[in-house]
């Protein structure tokens, strides 16, 4: 049975990467056929053809395209509030991991987690960024460091599409921390565990980008390389985790690749920022650690915008620097704490979000582009980034449906 709206709108921001601000419209309509956007315009413009269509008004609103959060690992056991708590009384990170803290903490507790319990915890987050209008989401694996565990988390991360209405994008991070039981032996981790659990998801229909952590605390660029070559023979794209604390080459590496993204790199060089341009791989940035983390070091934003690198933002939903499961407050922090504008934030969570995972068929309100869409109480888009802890949707449409 045809679903076909006509949405009527007194703004959208269509987000077509265009000299026009926000590619925004007034007085506009969206024609909608089974879930797909075939027309945009003004109202008074819609042509004859939709004109029996049944037409849902949204009055004086705003209307902008579905929000997309390009970078989480929304799927852990556990939580880390403890260690939280313990830095704020003074204690060291080798306190805290003495104690048993830190991110093998989190791989203990997802071990010991099964599928249904990864789903059941991560739900409440996926919902979180639902009622903000998202409609699309990436999900890494990286906190099982084991066959068994890492495709477990990339199960369960399937299941949450079938499960609400949201898309979901999966990443391989396996090449994320060195496990306890290949302690300082990184190089046999890759080869015995990373790269064959690669091989084994990847035969089950469970990848669909590989990810990498490239830093002192990680892996080294070597290292990513052999996980990055079995991903190109395999068809897959890649991103990377590159110079958060670090600068170790990782974008450049990336770029080699014509990885989708590099993320956090508030490290990289001019090098790197040189290297992304050539290769179209777009900048992650993830204020949510940074703030966390009490980082001092911004990522070069206006380094990316003379070189033309579009710049995403996501949440990087964890649980241990980024707790975070606001997409609305990320789009505040990458103003206030990273200076991007408004209009760079809003275009960093819709159609430069979707680029980064590799989706093309989302992320502006244009002909042919799936109606994924958020209808907002707001009468202008900057008011996005600028509240703190409000949120003004008024309605997500997923598919055509709202």
């Amino acid at each position: 049975m045809a679903r076909n709206f006509v949405f009527h709108c007194q703004r959208i921001a269509t987000m077509v990467d265009s000299p026009g601000a926000y590619g925004l419209m007034k007085t506009a309509a969206v024609a909608v056929e089974d879930g797909v956007v075939r027309w945009v315009g003004p109202q008074s413009d819609l042509p004859s053809e939709f004109g029996d269509w049944t037409v849902k008004s949204f009055g004086d609103r705003l209307m902008t395209p579905g929000l997309i959060d390009p970078h989480t690992h929304i799927i852990f056991g556990g939580n880390r509030a403890a260690e939280f708590e313990m830095r704020l009384n003074g204690a060291s990170y080798e306190e805290i991991a003495r104690a048993g803290g830190g991110i093998l903490s989190t791989v203990a507790a997802t071990r010991s987690a099964s599928q249904q319990e990864l789903l059941d915890d991560a739900l409440p987050r996926v919902d979180a960024l639902i009622a903000e209008g998202v409609t699309g989401i990436e999900i890494k694996s990286g906190y099982g460091l084991d066959q068994e565990t890492e495709i477990r988390m990339l199960r369960a991360a399937r299941m949450i599409s079938q499960l609400r209405p949201i898309r979901v994008r999966t990443s391989y991070l396996g090449a994320h921390a060195i496990p306890p039981e290949f302690d300082n032996e990184a190089d046999s981790y890759i080869d015995d565990v990373c790269i064959p659990t690669l091989r084994a998801a990847h035969d089950e229909g469970l990848v669909d980008a590989v990810d990498g952590f490239c830093e002192g605390i990680a892996f080294d660029p070597a290292q990513i390389a052999r996980v990055f070559d079995v991903a190109r023979e395999l068809g897959l794209p890649v991103k990377l985790h590159a110079e958060q604390l670090s600068n170790l080459g990782g974008a450049v590496l990336a770029a080699s690749y014509e990885a989708l993204s590099a993320d956090h790199v508030e490290y990289v060089d001019a090098e790197g920022v040189a290297a992304m341009a050539r290769s179209g791989t777009i900048a992650v940035l993830l204020p949510g650690a940074y703030y966390t983390l009490h980082e001092t070091q911004a990522p070069p934003v206006d380094q990316f915008r003379k070189a033309h690198v579009p710049m995403a933002l996501a949440t990087d939903c964890n649980p241990g620097s980024s707790p975070l499961t606001s997409l609305l407050v990320t789009m505040n922090m990458g103003c206030t704490l990273f200076r991007l504008t408004p209009q760079e934030a809003l275009a960093g969570v819709t159609r430069t979000a979707a680029r980064a995972i590799g989706m093309t068929d989302c992320g502006t309100i244009a002909p042919g582009q799936k109606a994924d869409l958020a209808v907002w109480d707001i009468s202008h888009p900057a008011e996005l980034s600028y509240r703190i802890g409000f949120n003004p949707l008024h309605a997500r449409i997923f598919g055509g449906v709202a």
